[in-house]
């Protein structure tokens, strides 16, 4: 697939080299030469120096024949611009960031259409999706759904009193086998694991399952679930405005920020939120304002390693969920392993959902990144393809994969070792990122 991508800004230039992974052609198109020159060579991608909005930049990177146009500069307008002359210069289908949820409007969303704009990403929506289901099931560290909820990835962190600690993946004391273990988190490495690989104290574990047996690995590791009703947040961000709008009715919120005058903007957008002006970064603060009777604490200012330290406060206090936005991708291994609770990147979110939307344009490969570091992929399996040949147990298949389970006739099911791949499946394969391409050599 030809893919152009406008913007070299976090988003685009974090998508781009993810994209050169899988061997796509991509050219990563931006005016500013500087942050171009930050790509270096060990990325199969071509850079281009130029206008978003050109007509004959555009014409120039051949936007002509490009399978997908997206545009992910920091400028709503630009992109939208950008998108409707990419598409009346042939792209096939266009994608364009925006910061305004009045464009996702279904009414609106035609009108888009008409002008040449196929699909919208919103980052900081999907953050607030992301924080709305880390909040409802906040037992888990990660919760991901594929196949429209069928199958399901759930990431724990264990620790020295489980039952799984210290056991081998085919040892584990179990009496069926109701889940699938994907992948070990393990300092800032993700091991996909084979049968003699072991679950260690801290571990985060990936276990894919299907919604029938939640209760069993939630049991299994030790974990409740628990009624959210208070929510404490550290942080007027635009992620905070954007969960505020969205759930101010189901929670009760209280926002802290910094700067008085924001906070008189959010007490006039959100008159059923508590909005105190502070910084929250005082553990004095805190206490002063209660923060050891809420459930859940999320900490979204626009610093990293602030989310990162106030979370941990947050734990201190005792309280059960935090989540943390940490938009350095160099400290979300760091973060995960402070066990500080769900750690949330826009950059991995909105990798996420045009991975997803590549599904439309290449209907052999539908893709869900999982991890910093690993991604799920539910591959098409042609007729004469290897994966088909004998049971699972069988193949020899290469390291840095595993198969989780298997979509036939609509109906999921966990592989196990004696399962047999056959034609026209959909198998969802767990890998570390990079390897996608040489994997999909076993489906076609």
């Amino acid at each position: 697939m030809k893919i152009v991508i406008a913007g070299a800004g976090a988003v685009g230039t974090h998508l781009a080299k993810l994209l050169s992974n899988e061997e796509q052609d991509i050219i990563l198109l931006d005016s500013d030469q500087s942050r171009l020159d930050i790509i270096n060579d060990n990325y199969n991608l071509m850079t281009w120096n130029g206008s978003t909005s050109s007509f004959n930049t555009l014409r120039d990177v051949g936007v002509s024949g490009a399978d997908l146009y997206i545009a992910v500069t920091p400028f709503e307008t630009r992109n939208i611009t950008s998108c409707a002359i990419a598409k009346k210069l042939g792209a096939k289908k266009t994608m364009a960031r925006i910061d305004n949820h009045e464009f996702l409007h279904p009414k609106n969303g035609k009108i888009l259409k008409e002008i040449g704009v196929d699909n919208l990403i919103y980052p900081e929506d999907l953050a607030a999706d992301e924080i709305a289901k880390s909040l409802a099931h906040n037992w888990a560290s990660y919760w991901g759904e594929l196949n429209d909820g069928k199958l399901l990835l759930i990431g724990v962190r264990l620790h020295n009193d489980n039952v799984l600690i210290n056991h081998k993946l085919r040892d584990l004391p179990v009496k069926t086998h109701d889940f699938h273990v994907a992948a070990i988190k393990r300092n800032n490495t993700t091991i996909i694991p084979g049968g003699n690989d072991e679950i260690l104290y801290d571990d985060t574990v990936y276990f894919i399952t299907t919604p029938p047996f939640v209760q069993e690995v939630m049991e299994l590791c030790g974990k409740k679930k628990r009624v959210i009703k208070r929510v404490f947040i550290i942080g007027g961000s635009r992620i905070t405005m954007r969960f505020a709008s969205r759930f101010h009715d189901k929670y009760h919120l209280k926002i802290i920020d910094i700067d008085r005058e924001h906070c008189e903007e959010l007490a006039t957008l959100f008159p059923d939120c508590e909005i105190v002006h502070g910084d929250g970064r005082d553990v004095e603060v805190l206490k002063e304002n209660d923060v050891d009777q809420y459930d859940a604490f999320l900490s979204l200012t626009g610093s990293s390693e602030t989310n990162i330290l106030t979370c941990m406060s947050a734990k201190e206090f005792g309280i059960p969920k935090t989540v943390a936005d940490v938009e350095n991708l160099q400290f979300v291994g760091q973060a995960e392993n402070l066990n500080i609770g769900t750690i949330i990147n826009k950059k991995i979110l909105a990798s996420s959902y045009i991975f997803k939307f590549l599904l439309d344009a290449d209907d052999s490969t539908a893709k869900c990144l999982a991890l910093a570091d690993a991604e799920v992929a539910e591959m098409m399996v042609k007729k004469g393809a290897k994966i088909t040949k004998a049971a699972v147990k069988d193949l020899r298949l290469p390291p840095g994969m595993t198969l989780a389970a298997v979509v036939r006739d609509k109906q999921v099911t966990l592989v196990s070792g004696n399962t047999v791949i056959q034609p026209g499946d959909f198998v969802v394969v767990f890998c570390l990122n990079g390897t996608i391409s040489k994997i999909e050599k076993w489906f076609s």
